[in-house]
């Protein structure tokens, strides 16, 4: 009886120990029994919601792609910043997708490197910037906790006397740069690839000195990882860098952000307190109309005519919309700078260039085909898509049709499609500010009520090229 017991006792401890070993114990995942479990966190490089509950994220996407390839759902597991640590200690999970570097572990698994990254220190750009890292000591420093970035800071802290160290469990990165752009905090530790992100947000963010040396960005496979698993998830990895999948999922999320100034962010912050107000609740109808998104509809308002509802141009192209008389009569427009009338028309002309697309044109490849339309014209953007065709390139893909949009002002390549010349390198402009401005808008404006589907557009926050 006693050695039974004895041996009970035994097992247990072994399952115990086992449950707490990190690394996946979980089988493969399969169509008809498992899903790929995956451990992430929120933010604007990993993992978020839209108004709908829809995840996105560049490595919720990669994570999408790579289970498609398996033919298996997905279940993620979304850690809060101070659970992250004890979150990798597990065995739930088969991915640890959280932007995360190798672990310190050596007998810890990971893919290769997907990115390259370093930790840089954020601070108002009234204050007096810091030349030397020596000049943290004293200071207070802020970084999320959970993050390789309040692991440097400990680091640091155990070198530099005096220094203060404070790790935020609640909200993500932004909420706490927002806090540095208010002057709530003083010095913020952050990932060198948000810091073009977070310059559409907090404009008056700078980024003054490097804290580290550069870091490969990975996915974690734990300790026992699934063998299989681990070799299809590192043969992945390496060949969407080879193809270009990993190139256009950066592009979709990260290639528009550097388009827009400081100057640029501070008028559109302070013209969303002041003009959009009154403006609002024509969008509002506009979307309950098209079902487009009233913060695109306005993003692209914002960048026709800076919400000035008595815009005109030299070409007669008028209205908050900048509606040509061509277009306001086919909409039946009977006043070009009545807001109204302009915003719904607008919106409701950006669906029929949606609708001009091809079939299978994806969202939101789509609805970037048909601003560069909106701004372009419908002919001149149907020479571009023949001559995307004519260089092999695919017509309904925005990555590609931003390289091929700009040589439509070159005689070689206009003349070779029977078209006219036409300022394609406008285009892109219009269409890489406008995902500006609406990242911008998401992140100040609620949804509107009783907003209907909305198709994912982008990543909740976005914003730069990352380093291979």
């Amino acid at each position: 009886m006693h050695l039974k017991i004895a041996l009970l006792l035994i097992t247990f401890c072994f399952f115990i120990a086992a449950c707490g070993e990190n690394g996946s114990r979980l089988p493969f995942p399969t169509p008809a029994q498992h899903d790929l479990v995956v451990l992430t966190r929120g933010g604007p490089l990993t993992y978020s919601n839209d108004d709908n509950g829809n995840g996105g994220g560049l490595e919720h996407d990669l994570i999408e792609i790579f289970a498609q390839e398996l033919g298996v759902g997905v279940k993620y597991i979304v850690a809060q910043p101070n659970e992250m640590a004890e979150r990798l200690n597990r065995s739930d999970y088969h991915i640890a997708a959280a932007w995360l570097s190798p672990s310190t572990d050596p007998q810890t698994q990971a893919t290769p490197p997907i990115f390259q990254t370093r930790d840089l220190l954020a601070q108002h750009d009234a204050s007096l910037p810091l030349t030397e890292v020596a000049q943290l000591g004293g200071k207070t420093v802020h970084a999320m906790a959970g993050t390789r970035q309040a692991e440097t800071l400990r680091r640091l802290a155990r070198e530099i006397p005096e220094l203060k160290v404070v790790e935020v469990g609640q909200g993500d990165i932004l909420d706490l740069l927002e806090s540095l752009g208010n002057g709530k905090v003083e010095y913020v530790v952050m990932d060198g690839n948000l810091e073009d992100i977070a310059s559409q947000f907090v404009p008056t963010l700078r980024t003054t000195l490097s804290l580290s040396p550069e870091h490969p960005i990975v996915w974690q496979l734990g300790r026992h990882p699934n063998v299989e698993l681990a070799a299809r998830a590192s043969a992945f990895i390496e060949r969407v860098q080879r193809d270009g999948t990993l190139a256009r999922l950066e592009d979709r999320y990260f290639g528009h952000v550097h388009r827009l100034n400081q100057g640029d962010v501070v008028k559109f912050l302070g013209e969303i307190e002041t003009t959009l107000p009154k403006l609002r609740k024509h969008f509002h109808v506009a979307e309950s109309i098209t079902g487009i998104d009233w913060r695109l509809i306005a993003a692209v308002a914002y960048h026709e005519s800076h919400w000035d509802a008595n815009a005109t141009s030299y070409t007669n192209v008028r209205g908050i919309m900048m509606l040509t008389e061509e277009t306001a009569d086919r909409l039946g427009v009977s006043n070009r700078l009545d807001p109204r009338e302009s915003i719904v028309a607008g919106a409701r002309y950006i669906n029929l260039l949606k609708d001009q697309q091809a079939e299978d044109v994806a969202e939101p490849d789509r609805t970037w085909l048909a601003l560069a339309a909106y701004n372009i014209g419908p002919g001149h953007f149907n020479a571009a898509r023949r001559l995307a065709k004519h260089l092999g390139a695919d017509a309904g893909a925005w990555f590609e049709m931003k390289r091929i949009l700009p040589l439509l002002a070159q005689p070689k390549y206009y003349e070779k499609i029977k078209s006219s010349r036409a300022r394609g390198g406008e285009a892109v402009i219009l269409v890489e500010n406008i995902r500006s401005y609406y990242d911008i808008l998401v992140r100040h404006e609620p949804a509107a009520q009783a907003a209907p589907p909305r198709l994912s557009l982008q990543g909740e926050t976005r914003g730069l090229r990352l380093k291979r």
